[in-house]
């Protein structure tokens, strides 16, 4: 009987809505932009949950992972260091409380798993209008998210964007191109390169990527 039971599969949790997956999906990309927390990474998860806790050195990165949670019903902690002597670098550390961390790793897990599976698994022969209307919608979150928490390779004539997670790099590539816009892949140093070219391009996948005037 034991074994009829385990061998049962497990229903699947139902899909987020699309505004929830969006800003789910928005800060799971975020937190793949940064490595884990260096003074934390032996004792944290080491998935990509890193714990609950993720740390970012622009304040506007971090502004907006919290502003995210504060959407999704995720209590979030934050904490500034700052340091260096003749170069100042500020570090904007989030931590989610414990009793929270299982809701938030549930979201980012379900938030990242939907929106890559709605990203990568197109075209969609028949979509619905609200398939149309979220899946650039879903791409511009993404590549918000690198723009604020992905390292930037600036050149005359490209933006670049420095990842170590491959996932995360095909997802640019293939939201770019939900945008209107080509991307490339290429290797780097211990990382991956995302590169849109300057001009007209680049100029597309900021602007696809800006936030809205607060209301």
């Amino acid at each position: 009987m034991l074994t009829t039971l385990l061998d049962r599969p497990r229903p699947s949790p139902p899909p987020l809505d699309w505004l929830t997956l969006t800003d789910a999906f928005e800060v799971a990309c975020m937190v793949r932009c940064t490595p884990p927390p260096a003074a934390d990474v032996r004792r944290l998860d080491s998935g990509p949950h890193r714990g609950g806790i993720a740390e970012f050195n622009r304040e506007d990165a971090a502004q907006r992972m919290r502003q995210l949670l504060g959407r999704l019903d995720v209590p979030v902690e934050h904490e500034l260091t700052t340091g260096g002597l003749r170069r100042r670098y500020e570090l904007h550390r989030l931590s989610v409380p414990p009793q929270h961390r299982a809701a938030y790793a549930n979201l980012l897990t379900a938030g990242w798993r939907q929106g890559r599976r709605e990203l990568l698994g197109g075209p969609f022969p028949g979509a619905s209008a609200p398939r149309r209307l979220w899946r650039p919608r879903l791409a511009a979150a993404a590549w918000r998210a690198a723009l604020l928490a992905g390292g930037r390779h600036v050149r005359r004539h490209c933006l670049g964007i420095r990842l170590a997670d491959r996932d995360l790099a095909a997802v640019l590539v293939r939201g770019a191109a939900l945008l209107d816009v080509p991307a490339a892949l290429r290797p780097g140093s211990g990382c991956f390169l995302v590169v849109v070219p300057n001009g007209e391009h680049r100029e597309r996948i900021t602007e696809s990527a800006e936030l809205a005037p607060a209301s």
